[in-house]
Order: C-alpha cells, then sequence, then structure tokens
C-alpha cells in the first residue's frame, strides 16, 4: 500500500479517478456489510445540487468527507489520536486557501468542520492536489493523513486486505478489480462476494451511490 498524506499526495487520485474510486469503496461496502450503520465508506451521487459526497466513518472517531462539484473536490478529514486533533488552534488555519467554490464545504454540519486535522482541495484542470501551508508538529503521521488516505491507493488488493481485518471477510479479488474498474455489477458478483448479500436493497445502494448494473 503505498503511502498517502500531506507530506506526499503524489499518489492520491486525481478528481475523477478519486471520485470513482469512492463510488467503488462504497458499492463494495454495501455488498459486503449489508448493515449501512457498520459501514466504513458511503457515497451519495445526490448530495446537493451538482454536488457528490464519498465519505468514510471507521466507528472510532475518525473520518473523512470529499465533496466533489463542477470545479474540483474538497477532502477534509479527522483523526482523533493525531497531534493535531489536540491542537485545535491549528483548526482555522487548516482552511485558509480553500477556494471560493469549497466554502460550503468548511461550512457544511454534516462534515463536523469543527472537527479537522487536515484539510485538501484541487480543481479538476489543477496538476496536484493543495493545502494550506500550516506547520504541523513533528511525528510520523502528526495530522493522520497517512493513516487515513493511504488506502486511497487504487489497489485492489488494498481492499483485499482491509475487508480481511475490519470485516473479516476473503473476498475475490477478480471480484473487487473488476469493480474497481467499473464494470456493471451482477446479482451473481454480489453474491460471489457475499452470499448473504440482499441483490433489492443492492438495486437502491447502487442507485445512491450512481454505480451501474
Amino acid at each position: 500500500m503505498a503511502t498517502i498524506s500531506t507530506r506526499d499526495l503524489s499518489h492520491l487520485p486525481e478528481v475523477s479517478r478519486l471520485e470513482k474510486l469512492l463510488q467503488s469503496l462504497a458499492m463494495l461496502d454495501a455488498i459486503v456489510c449489508p448493515e449501512w450503520e457498520y459501514r466504513y465508506y458511503s457515497f451519495n451521487a445526490k448530495w446537493g445540487k451538482g454536488e457528490r459526497m464519498g465519505s468514510m466513518r471507521n466507528g472510532s472517531g475518525d473520518d473523512f468527507f470529499a465533496l466533489f462539484n463542477a470545479y474540483g473536490c474538497f477532502l477534509k478529514g479527522f483523526e482523533h489520536e493525531c497531534k493535531v486533533a489536540s491542537m485545535p488552534e491549528l483548526c482555522s488555519q487548516l482552511y485558509e486557501g480553500v477556494p471560493a467554490q469549497f466554502k460550503g464545504g468548511v461550512t457544511e454540519p454534516a462534515f463536523s468542520p469543527e472537527n479537522v486535522t487536515f484539510c485538501l482541495w484541487r480543481a479538476k484542470d489543477a496538476s496536484k492536489w493543495d493545502h494550506a501551508n500550516v506547520k504541523l508538529p513533528k511525528g510520523n503521521d502528526p495530522d493522520g493523513s497517512a493513516y487515513l488516505l493511504s488506502p486511497l491507493d487504487g489497489d485492489p488488493e488494498t481492499y483485499c486486505d482491509f475487508a480481511g481485518e475490519y470485516y473479516e471477510m476473503e473476498v475475490d479479488p477478480d471480484l473487487v478489480t473488476a469493480i474497481y474498474e467499473h464494470r456493471p455489477l451482477t446479482k451473481s458478483m454480489a453474491l460471489e462476494l457475499n452470499a448473504d448479500a440482499d441483490w433489492k436493497d443492492l438495486k437502491a445502494d447502487a442507485k445512491e451511490i450512481a454505480y451501474t448494473l
């Protein structure tokens, strides 16, 4: 798994690829974990007018929210045990420089804007991700970004390892790859991944995620 953090964002996918990846992760979680409240990843293709939102919540107080619109992507995260989490004076600084097109993400109550340890953004036509020029405390992962962002390396094996650890399930790497590549999901694919999957519910999940069946 490639390390992705605010110190090195070169392995974080560009905007359109990140959006597709978060859709894939949400679709996989919907198959592997029928109970929505226990899922790690989710995606709402109709979050707002012209907006889509991908998120991660690990149930232990850590999360990230990625807001996609016509301009690009805004992503903010919170890792509750990192050094920055205990430095509230840095919170407002992390939002400095956020383009006006993403200001809604900074104030969105559902994103818990007061809980932030890192914040990124990227316009669709930009060559790289950007973030505020904030001096972070010393340490291996002071803002928790490596912990929360490294799973977004685009490698299907990363999800296979995650499912084994988090859901205690072995998933077929070929099927995970197919969903990473956004191949249409079929009932047989879903049942191969999880024999207990409910196809009717998954069709509703796919509609919310905007994943093709």
